[in-house]
């Protein structure tokens, strides 16, 4: 009896935790199937928000580069409906057009020829500048809607939108003729918002005549590169324009940097290596400025011989060497080769002084120019100001965009000074005589087997900077010889 009644409460027992066990497995169940819809939400979610987050980064950064690309379609469907339309200086003047002749056919016409060639640019054998910058832009009409409807019913094409740029076509011309027959570039920006005010590349083409040109153009046998634009995309040694980064490198090692003495002999020797002053020109004691002023070689290399490579070479980066420009025009990397383990003193000692393996665009030149005269902030240099319909409505207008403070309002103030005393007491001394004060830095960058170019970059009013220029001219001499009488042409004409 004891065993039965024991065997069935032992049942009894199994049978309560079984009925437990039981109502204990829907609720594990439950909990699974919750946790799995949170996950699918959360998948969901996650790629919802990656997919806004592509959006956003395809609106601002690639839609342009689709829009334009050469395979986009709706080029040719909007070339049917619409008038390509026109290109404008900032004075005014017509830089591209479109013209129809009489059997009604149209014709993309350049005005001024060469001049704008590069900065401009081109429909024809592949777009190039602002004609393919803004090629939707110049392909779109905003023109009266009721007018634009009529046309489109009739099958007359609607005028296209015109795009005003920063150009000033007074001083460009200035520009272009004063760099003549020579090789090489100017650019001309206005600091304060880096809107770009001139733009020469020589040798350029003329884009009128490119179908029938365009083979002797692009063979280029004679290694003129006239598709080359050499402002924003031609590399140079930068001779002593480069004495402004390395001044900057000597000022942020060493504070007490007003201190600075140096006795120049002329010359100065480093392991069977001789670096030499222009002429052998002996400049005696110096202290910071005069050896700016002076272009003082001696003196620079010597400073470049004490420069951490590490530091030096961060703060060149800093400047946006080995790194594209922050500009909406194409453009070509700057290089600044010094590294540690690799680079050994002499090559230190080259740099400094613009020598060496160090290369620079005439844009990046200015770009650094405009960066000291405007209290060390660098402003994103840009050619489009405004986009304007067929009939002169404003549709959009493009703002100055600061890139950065790249150094402390009192290092380029000492900066300003630096390049000041140059005009005053230096190797610019020519432009001492213009009615406005200019602030700059010549540079002679030398050529194995070949005569140097010639560097000026500068700035002006030196109290109130409006203009910063950067003039290079290709194997031909000194800066004070060939580049600082086409700034002087250029100021005359801007500030006149």
């Amino acid at each position: 009896m004891i065993s039965m009644k024991n065997k069935g409460e032992k049942n009894k027992h199994i049978g309560l935790k079984d009925k437990s066990a039981l109502n204990q497995e829907p609720s594990v169940s439950k909990d699974t199937g919750r946790k799995t819809i949170l996950s699918i939400v959360y998948i969901f979610v996650g790629l919802f928000v990656l997919m806004m987050g592509y959006f956003t980064f395809f609106l601002l950064a690639k839609s342009d580069d689709v829009i334009n690309s050469t395979y986009n379609l709706r080029h040719d469907v909007l070339a049917k409906r619409i008038i390509r339309g026109n290109i404008m200086s900032s004075d005014g003047e017509i830089l591209a057009e479109t013209i129809t002749d009489e059997d009604g056919n149209e014709i993309r016409s350049y005005p001024y020829g060469d001049m704008y060639a590069h900065v401009v640019g081109r429909v024809m054998r592949g777009r190039a500048g602002i004609e393919e910058m803004e090629n939707i832009t110049l392909l779109t009409s905003y023109s009266n809607s009721a007018e634009a409807m009529y046309n489109d019913l009739v099958g007359v094409k609607n005028p296209g939108n015109n795009v005003i740029s920063t150009l000033d076509h007074k001083l460009s011309k200035v520009a272009y003729d004063a760099l003549g027959e020579n090789r090489g570039a100017v650019v001309a920006i206005d600091p304060r918002t880096g809107k770009i005010l001139a733009m020469i590349s020589k040798p350029s083409y003329d884009p009128n005549n490119i179908d029938q040109n365009w083979e002797s153009i692009s063979e280029d046998s004679d290694n003129e590169s006239p598709l080359l634009n050499r402002a924003s995309q031609g590399l140079y040694p930068p001779g002593s324009t480069f004495k402004l980064v390395t001044a900057l490198a000597y000022m942020r090692a060493n504070p007490d940097y007003l201190d600075y003495n140096y006795k120049c002999k002329g010359t100065t020797d480093y392991e069977g290596m001789t670096i030499s002053c222009s002429n052998n020109k002996v400049h005696g004691n110096l202290d910071l400025k005069e050896a700016f002023s002076k272009s003082c070689n001696t003196s620079f290399s010597t400073i470049g011989k004490e420069l951490a490579i590490d530091d030096f070479r961060q703060l060149s980066e800093s400047l946006f060497f080995n790194k594209p420009l922050p500009a909406r025009i194409s453009n070509n990397p700057s290089s600044f080769l010094l590294k540690t383990g690799e680079s050994g003193v002499k090559e230190s000692m080259q740099t400094a002084i613009g020598q060496g393996r160090t290369l620079i665009s005439p844009l990046h030149n200015a770009m650094l120019a405009a960066t000291v005269a405007n209290g060390g902030i660098m402003m994103k240099p840009y050619v489009i100001d405004r986009i304007e319909s067929a009939g002169g409505r404003l549709l959009k207008g493009y703002i100055p965009e600061e890139v950065a403070r790249l150094m402390t309002a009192e290092e380029a103030d000492y900066l300003k000074s630096l390049m000041r005393s140059v005009v005053t007491d230096g190797t610019a001394s020519r432009l001492n005589k213009l009615d406005v004060k200019v602030a700059g830095k010549t540079g002679t960058a030398e050529q194995e087997g070949k005569k140097p170019h010639s560097w000026f970059i500068g700035y002006a009013p030196a109290n109130n900077p409006r203009i910063a220029i950067s003039i290079i001219v290709e194997n031909k001499g000194s800066g004070s010889e060939y580049a600082l009488p086409i700034a002087e042409k250029m100021f005359n004409a801007y500030f006149n």
